[in-house]
């Protein structure tokens, strides 16, 4: 069994890296986090108190990394640059002064000021992660440079949101492998810090349950990449592989007419079913979950139940190519659900059933 690590002592910092104090502490884990973590922040307050942190600054890392890779005002090569030397920085050693570099180069280039006060406080951020235990930091480090790999890949991969070119992955493979880059790799690190911080998953099989985790993330950003065609097109990006569109008579360019919905509808279904796989391997992960870890299991039934309540909104949306006509769901859904799986959650059975129903909802309109 894992047992918590005991967090190192300013001693220990690199002696460019500032200070955390307590103040400082709860203003990067609660108003930073709260402020960029947008509907996920929900997910991290119901989560155990000694998951908050190493999760929490998991997802201030990652989201760092992601605002410099969409710093538009600067050019793909220099957003690399500075995403490749962000990196760096987290992985270790770390330097201040090159922190706060890449803060001053980008802060003023960005539009919301959460995500400038996210890119001036790097130094602190990471000083943070040096404080973790050794077996958080290893874990931290891991996730981040892997979900870097996605943000990279997307960096070299698509033109220049301005460009009014569009580019396709070339295939299935390329697919699935970004799919992990950017949010299997979340579920097998979410996983292993469950297992470390949580007496009752000593049992767990590691590898097995890691395995279902990285199906987790595959079925969240699955559902992600078909919501957001309409949006990513126009940004430059398609993720339906090239011999997929070629095999329909299609280009990513004639997606951007919402009149050929109809016709790109196989693509959808396609995509749908490959997440409704994965679906059922995160139902799984769910209910492997003891039942009196109820936040644990709270913290990963929510999404889930949004993840199948957005692909049946999308699955019914016959104009799904329509960046005017978003399949999403209601504010008023997510808090009902909330409140409903508080009483459901400890229940297999009822678990099992609302998941299939969303499921079969989905389904039906296939």
């Amino acid at each position: 069994m894992a047992t918590e690590k005991i967090p190192a002592s300013a001693s220990t910092l690199p002696s460019s890296l500032p200070l955390v104090s307590p103040a400082d502490r709860k203003r990067l884990l609660s108003g930073l986090l709260k402020g960029v973590s947008r509907s996920f922040y929900l997910t991290l307050r119901v989560l155990p108190g000694n998951l908050r942190t190493p999760i929490g600054l998991a997802y201030l890392l990652a989201r760092a990394a992601d605002t410099i890779s969409d710093t538009r005002l600067l050019p793909p090569d220099e957003r690399l640059r500075h995403l490749l030397g962000f990196r760096t920085q987290v992985q270790g050693p770390a330097d201040a002064e090159s922190l706060a570099r890449i803060g001053f180069l980008l802060t003023d280039k960005q539009a919301l000021p959460k995500e400038r006060v996210l890119l001036s406080s790097l130094p602190q951020i990471i000083s943070l992660l040096e404080t973790v235990g050794e077996e958080d930091r290893a874990l931290i480090r891991g996730v981040v440079g892997t979900l870097s790999l996605g943000m990279e890949a997307d960096l070299t991969t698509f033109p220049t949101e301005d460009s009014e070119n569009i580019a396709s992955l070339p295939d299935s493979a390329a697919l699935d492998r970004y799919a992990y880059l950017v949010a299997g790799c979340v579920g097998e690190f979410w996983t292993a810090i469950s297992i470390a911080h949580t007496r009752g998953l000593s049992r767990w099989d590691a590898v097995g349950m890691g395995e279902m985790g990285i199906s987790f993330g595959k079925a969240l950003q699955m559902t992600n990449v078909l919501r957001d065609v309409p949006k990513d097109l126009r940004m430059g990006r398609c993720y339906f592989p090239q011999d997929q569109l070629e095999a329909h008579g299609l280009t990513p360019d004639a997606l951007l007419d919402p009149s050929t919905s109809n016709q790109a509808r196989p693509m959808l279904v396609d995509g749908i079913r490959i997440a409704l796989v994965h679906f059922q391997a995160a139902e799984e992960y769910v209910l492997a979950i003891p039942r009196r870890y109820l936040r644990l299991r709270l913290a990963t039934l929510w999404p889930v139940l949004i993840g199948l309540a957005t692909l049946a909104e999308l699955a019914g949306n016959g104009d799904w190519l329509n960046p005017n006509h978003p399949s999403k769901i209601t504010r008023l859904w997510v808090y009902g659900m909330m409140v409903r799986s508080l009483l459901a959650a400890s229940s297999n059975s009822m678990l099992r059933s609302w998941i299939g129903g969303l499921r079969q909802r989905v389904e039906q309109v296939l």
